[in-house]
């Protein structure tokens, strides 16, 4: 982000990082921009289990913000791995892609098996903070300020 260092309060962000191919180099980005103490809330598609190759590799699939979805739990060791603490999945919703599209990607078999494997695409919201610095960034009366 072309943004100073430790100048923002909160950074929100709505279906976005799952199109990002560095998603470590976003929250590290994110992680630098933050001030001491703030916090981001982002949502985003996440997935658990492998998408089938006709999902994964389809460019139409990677502009509804599913096939560069990583999974969930390398998704949450990514902000954790980057400093941030408190990290709080807020929702978590189930994507369901009707039959009328996926027939576009994959063959009747390749439904059936996607549907009832382990596979999910799901849509969460995630909070996390940059741990504060313990230091006051203002005077109250009757504080002491260093």
């Amino acid at each position: 982000m072309p943004i100073t260092a430790n100048v923002a309060d909160v950074i929100v962000s709505n279906c976005v990082l799952n199109l990002v191919p560095n998603k470590d180099g976003v929250f590290k980005d994110i992680y630098r921009v933050l001030k001491s103490g703030g916090h981001f809330s982002i949502s985003d598609v996440i997935l658990e289990g492998a998408l089938p190759d006709g999902l994964r590799k389809d460019a139409e699939m990677y502009a509804g913000c599913v096939s560069g979805a990583i999974q969930k739990e390398v998704y949450l060791e990514l902000i954790k791995s980057n400093g941030f603490e408190n990290i709080t999945v807020q929702k978590e919703k189930a994507i369901i892609i009707p039959d009328d599209i996926l027939k576009n990607y994959l063959s009747v078999e390749q439904i059936q098996s996607f549907k009832s494997g382990r596979t999910g695409i799901f849509s969460i919201t995630v909070f996390a903070q940059k741990p504060s610095s313990g230091k006051l960034s203002y005077c109250t009366p009757g504080s002491v300020c260093c």
